[in-house]
């Protein structure tokens, strides 16, 4: 049996959670979130848990059950308190605004680039070089926070571009560094 598996769930207070043949609807103060369980787990709600529990002992079976058992969890700490991303701008004159609900970045191009909310997703800007990406679902944050990195990756030589909050960037040596050691040679 998965051992993530087999945890039992807690239900939070503030959670509504609502069972139906193989689909489990979860309401939050963030939000809602339907999930539809696979045939070969069954879904028990006993008084504050839920446990999951499987039909057969196949290998593929058993790592359905830690997965959703652990998408399940992640959706209700999700609606409970929002999960969230936090990305730094760096480099000088690059900053980011909110324009709306979407951001606004200058980061080096010729012109401002516009990055449109997503359903389902807040952004916060704190300061002017930190996006801090929110949202009850755990992946479409990550994923979203991700696309946003994606607009300016760091530069492998000077650091600069997007990245996350406490990533380090390995600089590669420049020119200079080349040179300087091929004279003393």
């Amino acid at each position: 049996m998965s051992k993530i598996g087999s945890k039992p769930i807690k239900i939070p207070e503030s959670i509504q959670l609502n069972l139906e043949d193989n689909t489990i609807g979860l309401k939050g103060k963030e939000g809602e979130m339907r999930f539809n369980i696979p045939s070969v787990l069954k879904l028990k709600r006993e008084a504050v848990e839920l446990k999951l529990e499987t039909i057969n002992q196949e290998k593929k079976t058993k790592s359905l059950h830690g997965l959703y058992r652990q998408l399940i969890s992640n959706a209700m700490k999700g609606l409970e308190t929002p999960w969230q991303k936090i990305l730094e701008i760096v480099g000088t004159g690059y900053n980011v605004k909110l324009q709306g609900e979407d951001l606004l970045f200058k980061i080096g191009f010729s012109h401002p680039v516009i990055f449109k909310k997503p359903a389902g997703i807040r952004f916060q800007v704190a300061g002017n070089n930190k996006v801090i990406v929110l949202g009850a679902d755990k992946q479409l944050v990550g994923e979203i926070a991700y696309q946003i990195k994606k607009l300016k990756p760091p530069d492998a030589y000077k650091g600069k571009g997007i990245r996350y909050q406490g990533e380090i960037i390995k600089l590669k040596p420049g020119k200079k560094v080349k040179t300087a050691s091929e004279g003393a040679a």
